[in-house]
């Protein structure tokens, strides 16, 4: 078991060459015109490392760095935590990013661990939960989509599936984006005919939906196929999908040749309309090695200071398609360092591979594929390819890592260019790197909902979008000054309590004497500010005219904050490019009608507004789907959605039995005959 120790004596063993030479390589570079820590902030930090390291075991295990707001700074692992530890006090043979973090340095956190395997797989799951500055850090860590053909039904259901594998069935996959999963599901549906809607919407079925019509579907639902014929296309759908392609094909071609000799055209043609549509699924794999069946590629391309990551699915002997990462990582570290480290975090949460194609012979391979190999249960190899199919795969991702960071670099100056004018328009001191747009949506006042939008250099932040159910009840309908008082104060209301020190209360602070000014636009370097859940906003975007723009300084000035703003007007026809600019102290104006200002200031106003009407849209539907039960006694929203989970339709729930409406979580015998007992006197 992994214990936790943290000491504060000093200790001067000393470390051999090898461990000198494996010193983390850390992931930060200053930000411009900063200055490097003076010699008493290196020989503080070095105090501390010793102070720490006296009582570090000397077994395998995690070091966490830690700065004097109790941050993590960096995070390790290492065979022999003393050791490790105890070279970083050495007062020569750093670098200036060692240096840096050693004088940032005031304590040291250290778990131990059974064998260095453990160590390197903690070391990628504290990475990814606590994202210390200098460690290579992913930017983009979603889950990856995959398809299902269901195992808990009669008539199993084909589907997009996230998230953790519970439920029973066959996955199939990763793929690389919704996108392909969408694509690949429509054909399947054409060359299998296997349904794609919900177990609740295929029991309440009385005749074929479009689906069946349209010849995506047996339906199964209606008896317009048989069970035992059912399970053949179930069977043959999993047979391509797990790689037996072509036996799937030659089979098909054999019952459509039997079907043309007998005569029989119409059934020769579904066969032939299916060959077709499985000629499609593997048209979009674009390569098809023959002697990969399972295994991902990695390729790392850097150039001008960034690194991209392209990565390939190959699963079945069928290419998955390919996704390109970008992650934080420092300039002068090398592309296998930065490899390494990826490949550690990028598994953490996702299943391996028995095979695993890296363009770099990255440090420490064979303990990487042995903590694999443990973590996934079974064997795992990570291969440097030298020749062959292989070879010419990871050469593929390579091409592909290329180009996508060209294309990264020229988006990103384009990017950079449109922010410095943006600065220059509104006035701001430097480009700004977070931009927050707010948008208000609702009917009459009826599910009123804000919405917060976040832009910066690399676009929009659709991880950090917001979105805020107007809670004040004594609003007046409709009434849009009070939805914004109310969205504002929330957000820099709580941005404040996370930021000041515990002991401040909110509100009580001011820009020009408060704490706050450590981290107010413009005071962090752009490394630290950009992977932070809660940053300031350089600039804030209000979709509206003077009175939105009153009511959000008096907002911020209530809670004693000052952050720049400017509110948008439509024009009077409400066209887009006639746009009017408000701005505190300042009078209004209007921006030439091709300015690039103008077109990227209405592309942030499009996508806030497109976030707040759809965000209202699901409230709404949400509250009618509920509507049908908010009258039953004793029916709260927590059963109503417990409900509409498990039957998916206010028309199936209608139709269930009491022993149906008993199986719902939270649905008891009693509360069941009510259900039952009111929807069968309302149709009585």
């Amino acid at each position: 078991m992994a214990t936790l120790k943290k000491d504060i004596e000093p200790d001067l063993d000393l470390v051999d060459e090898d461990e000198e030479a494996s010193l983390p390589q850390v992931d930060e570079t200053p930000a411009a015109g900063e200055e490097f820590a003076a010699p008493s902030g290196l020989a503080a930090g070095r105090a501390a490392i010793l102070a720490h390291a006296r009582h570090a075991p000397s077994a395998p295990g995690v070091y966490r760095m830690l700065d004097r707001a109790g941050e993590v700074l960096y995070v390790g692992k290492a065979k022999n935590i003393k050791k490790r530890v105890t070279a970083y006090a050495r007062p020569t043979g750093h670098d200036t990013r060692i240096e840096r973090m050693i004088a940032a340095t005031v304590a040291l956190e250290f778990v131990s661990t059974a064998t260095e395997t453990e160590a390197l797989l903690l070391e990628a799951n504290l990475i990814k939960r606590l994202r210390p500055r200098f460690n290579v850090l992913m930017r983009d860590d979603k889950s990856f989509p995959y398809i299902l053909l269901t195992g808990d039904h009669p008539a199993p259901q084909i589907m997009k599936h996230r998230g953790a594998r519970t439920r029973p069935g066959d996955y199939f996959g990763p793929f690389a984006s919704a996108q392909a999963v969408h694509r690949t599901l429509t054909a399947l549906q054409r060359a299998f005919l296997i349904r794609s809607c919900s177990d609740a919407v295929y029991e309440s079925r009385t005749r074929p939906c479009l689906l069946h019509q349209i010849k995506r579907c047996s339906a199964p639902c209606t008896g317009e196929i048989a069970p035992a014929d059912y399970a053949v296309l179930v069977r043959e759908a999993k047979s391509f999908l797990s790689g037996r392609s072509q036996a799937v094909r030659q089979e098909l071609a054999r019952e459509m040749e039997k079907a043309a000799e007998a005569l029989d055209f119409e059934r020769a043609a579904a066969y032939r309309d299916r060959l077709a549509a499985l000629s499609a699924v593997q048209a979009h794999q674009g390569i098809n090695p023959r002697g990969v069946t399972e295994a991902d590629v990695f390729a790392a391309h850097q150039q001008g200071g960034f690194t991209c990551i392209q990565v390939f699915f190959f699963r079945t002997g069928q290419n998955w398609g390919n996704r390109a990462y970008f992650p934080k990582a420092d300039r002068a570290l090398a592309a296998a360092d930065v490899l390494a480290s990826f490949l550690a975090q990028f598994y953490d949460d996702k299943p391996c591979p028995s095979t695993i194609l890296i363009s770099e012979d990255i440090p420490d391979r064979a303990l990487l594929a042995e903590a694999l190999t443990t973590k996934s249960g079974h064997r795992v190899e990570v291969v440097v390819p030298q020749r062959g199919e292989k070879k010419e795969l990871v050469d593929h991702a390579l091409a592909n890592a290329r180009e996508a960071l060209g294309r990264k670099l020229a988006e990103t100056s384009s990017q950079q260019r449109l922010l410095t004018a943006v600065a220059e328009t509104f006035g701001l001191p430097q480009p700004p790197r977070r931009i927050e747009i707010y948008d208000n949506s609702h009917i009459q006042g009826s599910n009123a909902v804000g919405a917060m939008v976040v832009a910066g250099p690399e676009g929009f932040r659709k991880n950090q979008y917001r979105k805020f159910n107007i809670r004040t009840a004594q609003l007046t309908p409709g009434d849009d000054y009070g939805m914004m008082r109310e969205v504002l104060t929330r957000r820099f209301k709580r941005l404040a309590g996370e930021t000041a020190p515990s002991d401040t209360p909110p509100g009580a602070l001011h820009v020009a004497e408060s704490p706050l000014l450590d981290v107010m636009p413009g005071s962090l370097p752009p490394g630290d500010r950009e992977d932070d859940e809660a940053l300031w906003p350089d600039l804030v975007v209000i979709d509206g005219g003077p009175g939105q723009l009153a009511v959000a300084r008096e907002t911020l000035a209530a809670l004693g904050l000052e952050v720049p703003l400017v509110a948008v007007a439509k024009g009077p026809e409400r066209d887009a490019g006639n746009e009017t600019f408000h701005m505190p102290d300042r009078a209004s104006f209007k921006l030439p009608p091709r300015d690039p200002v103008l077109y990227f200031v209405e592309r942030l106003r499009d996508e806030a507004h497109r976030f707040a009407v759809g965000s209202h849209r699901q409230r709404r539907r949400r509250d009618l789907r509920e509507a049908g039960l908010k009258e039953i006694p004793g029916i709260g929203p927590m059963r109503r959605r417990a409900l509409l989970h498990h039957f998916g339709t206010l028309k199936a729930i209608e139709r269930a039995s009491i022993a149906d409406l008993a199986e719902v979580p939270g649905i008891n015998a009693e509360t069941a005959r009510r259900i039952y007992d009111f929807f069968h006197d309302k149709v009585s």
